[in-house]
């Protein structure tokens, strides 16, 4: 009866369809990557860092969350849509949250540019002008003059020596 049941199997029109759809899940189904999330979200009290992290806790696939309540910074890490988790953050704590806007002044190409400088950034960080345009000032705008100036002093003007 074994062979009988195999061949039932193959003509059965539910086997083919349930087949069907567990390779259609699989498609569906993202390989999300490790992510580390870094969010800037206002903590006066122990009880509004507990509601933070609670509300990131209870998430499928966070593997690892860490609250600093002197900077107001939350670090998630896990297999997890960094859009869902600021939409997730914002919904449960009923407080306003962004993406981590500051870097290590270390690490920055131009700490000193008009527009990096924040009060409220922690000590050692200042903001991404490159990465946040409405920040930027005049950085990556040189006028004709500057320009000028610049190539008269260059290695690449034949008659640097001349004007030095």
């Amino acid at each position: 009866m074994g062979a009988l049941d195999h061949f039932y199997e193959i003509f059965d029109l539910s086997y083919w369809l349930r087949v069907r759809r567990q390779k259609k899940a699989l498609k569906k189904k993202k390989l999300r990557q490790l992510q580390t999330i870094e969010i800037r979200i206002k903590m006066d009290c122990e009880g509004c860092e507990r509601r933070v992290r609670q509300s990131v806790d209870t998430m499928k696939r966070v593997t690892k969350v860490e609250v600093n309540t002197k900077q107001h910074k939350l670090t998630v890490i896990g297999y997890v849509d960094p859009e869902k988790v600021l939409k997730r953050v914002k919904a449960k704590t009923g407080k306003a949250a962004q993406f981590w806007p500051y870097l290590p002044y270390d690490i920055v190409p131009h700490p000193y540019a008009p527009g990096s400088y924040d009060k409220k950034a922690p000590s050692g960080h200042v903001r991404n002008v490159v990465t946040d345009p409405s920040k930027a000032g005049d950085l990556a705008r040189v006028n004709s003059m500057e320009a000028r100036i610049i190539f008269a002093f260059s290695e690449d003007n034949a008659h640097a020596c001349v004007i030095m």
